[in-house]
């Protein structure tokens, strides 16, 4: 039976096998981290939640991290023990693992803070940039969303628009083709109050554990079930003059990874300072 693997059972891990489960698109999901008794402990308290949440989908364990083979995408979460996400030079070791098993699988990057992570395994290891995903800008996406919403008194779900570049500090909004209510943003927001919302990008990264497991989780179903939408991930450039940079970008997202990366309509000053904050690996 195929099945979806989370590596890490931190507090990102547990809130991504929770979405996961209770959006029940996917059937079966196993959780690995190398402190067993806490990913068994966090897969028992989900299937315990499900008569209550309605869904009926399966959420195991498991310790070794060889029981990611076979998965359809690998997600790379947080470990139940210590802090932060699965990054440095443990974060690579843990991806040399990965990339050893006999699987072509999508490695889907959940975390805010493992878009140098994701270069280093495209770069280093040779992944296949199609086979690297990062899902957190999508959650940056959606905060901005929701601010802008504010600003024409309606809901996140009303306004469409997309964060590009690479946060905290060289992420922008492209307001140009901004939309709320079907309308431009621009003819609907001062240009100060547009700018106002920019100005809080650094502030909103990185977001929250359970906005991050949202963004992921619907990568994660495009991945295994394909998806006509598009998702604003990080993605691996395979493109002068910056190949290799890892960006945020809007792609179309399918069984096989990254299909196409999409290049949205920019302003002059969008598109330099877009091209600014590509920065080449070290």
């Amino acid at each position: 039976m195929s099945f979806t693997a989370i590596v890490g059972a931190g507090p990102l891990g547990g809130a991504l096998a929770q979405r996961l489960a209770s959006r029940d698109r996917i059937r079966r999901i196993r959780l690995i981290d190398t402190e067993g008794r806490i990913a068994q402990g966090k897969a028992l308290d989900i299937m315990q939640s499900a008569p209550v949440e309605g869904f009926s989908g399966r959420v195991e364990a498991a310790e070794s991290i060889e029981a990611a083979a076979g998965a359809d995408v690998i997600l790379i979460a947080d470990p139940a023990v210590g802090e932060g996400d699965h990054s440095g030079e443990a974060g690579l070791a843990l991806m040399r693992r990965l990339a050893s098993l006999d699987t072509d699988a999508p490695l889907l990057f959940a975390g805010a803070g493992q878009r140098q992570l994701m270069e280093r395994t495209v770069s280093e290891l040779r992944v296949e940039p199609r086979r690297a995903i990062g899902s957190a800008p999508g959650a940056l996406q959606s905060a901005v969303r929701a601010l802008t919403a504010l600003e024409v008194n309606g809901t996140g779900v009303d306004v469409q628009l997309l964060v590009l570049g690479v946060p905290p500090h060289a992420a922008l909004v492209a307001w140009e083709e901004a939309t709320a209510f079907g309308q431009p943003v621009g003819s609907l927001v001062p240009p100060h109050r547009l700018a106002g919302i920019s100005a809080l990008l650094p502030g909103l990264w990185p977001p929250g554990p359970q906005a991050l497991a949202s963004a992921a989780a619907r990568v994660a179903e495009a991945v295994v079930m394909g998806s006509r939408r598009r998702f604003t991930c990080f993605v691996s450039l395979d493109e002068p003059p910056v190949r290799g940079a890892v960006v945020a970008l809007p792609a179309q997202i399918g069984p096989r990874g990254v299909e196409a990366v999409l290049h949205p309509a920019l302003s002059r000053q969008e598109q330099t300072r877009l091209e600014n904050g590509r920065v080449p690996p070290a």
